[in-house]
């Protein structure tokens, strides 16, 4: 694979920093060999992430990362910030990168390639510009059909309560578990990180016009399914239903036909995206019970324990469970392997497989 560094200058422990946190994580697109990220420099980013150690080392600078490294290819723009906005400080960097020959790939809504200065930088160091957000052109994208109730695999949707939750990172977990067990699930990416991270079959949901987007979704499930033969297939959301901002995940119930959720929820998160006059998130009960006048089940709900200590993490898990009836993971802290009976039994399989 392709040798790649992350570029959060500064943003490598907030959330606008979701895009890096996943590539520490894993991906099957590039090999990540270090972050680029001033005040943490020195340490792991995985130890900085969650605490598990993953060899990617965190530098101070492009420069200091290119010694040390001696090889890189590609420069990923590691944020994904309000707007899609590129942080102005990044420039510079990039500028830096093009000039030592490393192609950038950005997964913001500002494209690289609509910027003179840095095509023409590009061209003459002959690097890539990749703009994963890009729109794709209209004879690319996909009206829905209907086809997609011919998919006879079980279709899970990752539906949140807010942005920002782990959504990405609770599908990946949940399919890797599948795998691991012999089951057959895939995962359809909806936004840059997912397609980062490898993905094969997907869209960018927020760069997609809305009137392709139940198309897109549709065909992207369709062709995974009649593709890979998947016994399951999981969807990764966006946003949340309630979120003001851009509520979403409507799509994947009624066009993505998606009869199961799993749901995921920080618990001491009070506001939507932490901004007060944005409103309350409201209670998971509540959202449940939307998702199932939909037509839907949720099957499990998935904790993001931000600002929980470890107990606190399992009281509202004990809580949960006791509240709604269903399986509650805690992804990071105890892993997803508490569903696979109940994925199993979805696709008819014994506990004994």
């Amino acid at each position: 694979m392709n040798k790649a560094l992350i570029l959060t200058n500064g943003l490598l422990t907030t959330n606008d920093a979701k895009t890096a946190h996943g590539l520490i994580r894993g991906t099957e697109r590039y090999e990540i060999v270090g972050v680029i990220d001033p005040p943490t420099a020195g340490r792991d980013a995985g130890e900085v992430l969650d605490g598990k150690k993953r060899d990617i080392p965190i530098f101070d600078s492009l420069q200091i990362a290119v010694k040390q490294l001696q090889k890189v290819d590609y420069l990923i723009i590691g944020v994904a910030t309000v707007g899609g906005v590129l942080p102005t400080d990044m420039l510079d960097v990039i500028i830096s990168a093009i000039k030592l020959r490393i192609s950038i790939v950005n997964g913001l809504h500002e494209y690289l390639n609509e910027k003179p200065d840095i095509v023409a930088l590009a061209t003459e160091y002959t690097v890539q510009l990749i703009d994963v957000r890009k729109p794709k052109a209209r004879k690319d994208l996909h009206f829905w059909t209907g086809e997609i109730y011919d998919v006879t695999a079980p279709i899970i949707a990752v539906i949140g309560m807010d942005c920002a939750l782990g959504k990405r990172t609770t599908a990946r977990m949940v399919r890797q578990a599948c795998e691991a067990d012999g089951i057959n699930a895939q995962m359809i990416y909806t936004g840059q990180t997912g397609w980062l991270q490898g993905g094969k079959y997907g869209f960018i949901f927020d760069s997609t016009l809305n009137d392709f987007v139940s198309g897109e979704v549709e065909n992207a499930i369709v062709s995974c399914w009649k593709e890979t033969g998947a016994d399951l297939i999981l969807i990764e959301g966006q946003s949340s239903l309630r979120n003001p901002s851009g509520p979403c995940g409507l799509e994947f119930l009624i066009s993505g036909n998606a009869k199961h959720v799993i749901l995921v929820h920080a618990p001491k998160r009070r506001y939507f995206d932490n901004e007060p006059h944005w409103g309350e998130i409201p209670s998971v009960a509540s959202e449940v019970e939307i998702i199932e006048k939909f037509g839907a089940k949720v099957m499990a709900l998935a904790l993001n324990t931000e600002e929980c200590t470890a107990q606190e993490a399992l009281n509202y898990q004990r809580y949960y469970e006791e509240e709604l009836q269903i399986p509650v993971l805690l992804p990071l802290e105890e892993g997803v392997g508490k569903l696979l009976p109940a994925l199993k039994e979805l696709i008819g399989l014994t506990t004994e497989y």
